[in-house]
């Protein structure tokens, strides 16, 4: 045999042996990568906090035949009637049932919050139900609207889990647009909560402060300790906020205070102390007004939010209200989300002062 037909085959079984070698690493590498790939895949324990521990006791919407990859946010029973004769809407809130855990210990602390838009006027909260995820409000809150305002709107039910020291987390909603109700019937349905929608909630920020009374005294002391993400009103994107505190007796302006100017700034501090002489009969009848406002030198100062806590209030302030009156002498702290002045003007209604014959002293 020639010598070159001998080289040939040797470099044709080398040429072999090295693509028999190649194949076998590529296989080896893909193998080691699936492994690693599912090693990935698994739940690590320790980084799991109890916020998360209802993601893994929960199934997927997916698993449930949704069609989705999100978790369910629970369902609400709600109803719809319409008094056309009075222009009265009526919405009843009647039960939730597996709503989201938000809580570390595996609960929430619902409410639902119930308002018509675009005129966004009034807004009603049902009562907060401890420690539930299927809790029974049967409340009914009524809206004066007329008939051609009311195939215009939307009926907006907001279930939120209430924490008194942190932003109540919003954990979906119901919006029916009113336009496409048969009238003919009192609805009464149970539907799924949703996503809610981001377009119509304007942030004007969240103001904390505490207040305290003492029946023996007839001294009702507010506190102004912070305020935070407040809306910017100057055109450097921040803005130079101060709070008004101003009580109001029998829906007339009474007594008024107001804080320092913070200058630049969207998160200010002030822990400053405002005492006022409130009898105990007055205590009855009196709302505590709590407004921010973004101060000029120039022009006129701007509101930034505000809200009222006292006997007309509702939600969240009524029971910071009610939870200062159970508690005297105690200093009763709480973070509320600002308002805008039109709803709140609107829902007070306050008379521009008191007559003559009340200014005297008490």
């Amino acid at each position: 045999m020639p010598r070159w037909a001998i080289y040939a085959i040797f470099v044709a079984g080398a040429l072999l042996i090295l693509i028999c070698c190649i194949c076998i690493c590529a296989k080896c590498c893909c193998k080691g990568k699936k492994k690693k790939q599912k090693k990935n895949e698994k739940i690590d324990l320790k980084g799991v906090n109890g916020k998360t521990t209802t993601a893994l006791v929960q199934p997927d919407v997916s698993d449930v035949g949704y069609g989705s990859t999100k978790r369910p946010r629970g369902k609400l029973l709600y109803s719809l009637d319409y008094n056309a004769a009075e222009s009265v809407l009526t919405v009843g809130i009647k039960q939730a049932d597996s709503l989201r855990a938000m809580d570390l210990g595996g609960s929430s602390d619902p409410y639902v919050k119930v308002y018509t838009c675009p005129d966004k006027s009034k807004t009603f909260e049902t009562k907060v139900f401890r420690n539930t995820l299927s809790p029974t409000f049967n409340e009914r809150f009524s809206f004066q609207i007329s008939k051609s305002s009311l195939l215009k709107s939307t009926a907006v039910m907001q279930i939120f889990d209430f924490n008194r020291f942190t932003k109540h987390e919003i954990m979906g909603e119901i919006r029916v647009d009113l336009c496409s109700v048969d009238w003919n019937r009192v609805i009464e349905e149970w539907q799924d909560l949703a996503e809610p929608a981001k377009f119509e909630e304007e942030n004007l920020g969240e103001i904390c402060f505490s207040l305290r009374y003492v029946p023996t005294t007839s001294k009702l002391t507010v506190v102004v300790l912070e305020a935070k993400d407040l809306k910017s009103m100057d055109t450097g994107g921040s803005s130079d906020p101060y709070v008004k505190v101003q009580l109001a007796l029998d829906k007339r302006k009474w007594k008024k205070r107001k804080t320092s100017i913070k200058k630049k700034t969207l998160n200010p501090y002030y822990n400053e102390s405002f005492t006022f002489d409130v009898s105990f009969d007055q205590i009855q009848r009196v709302n505590l007004v709590i407004s921010v406002w973004d101060h000029d030198t120039v022009s006129r100062n701007d509101p930034i939010g505000k809200l009222f806590l006292g006997g007309d209030a509702s939600g969240n302030q009524l029971r910071h209200w009610a939870d200062m009156l159970a508690n005297p002498r105690r200093p009763v702290a709480q973070w509320h989300s600002l308002l805008s002045a039109q709803q709140v003007n609107a829902t007070l209604s306050l008379k521009r002062k008191l007559p003559l014959h009340n200014k005297l002293p008490f």
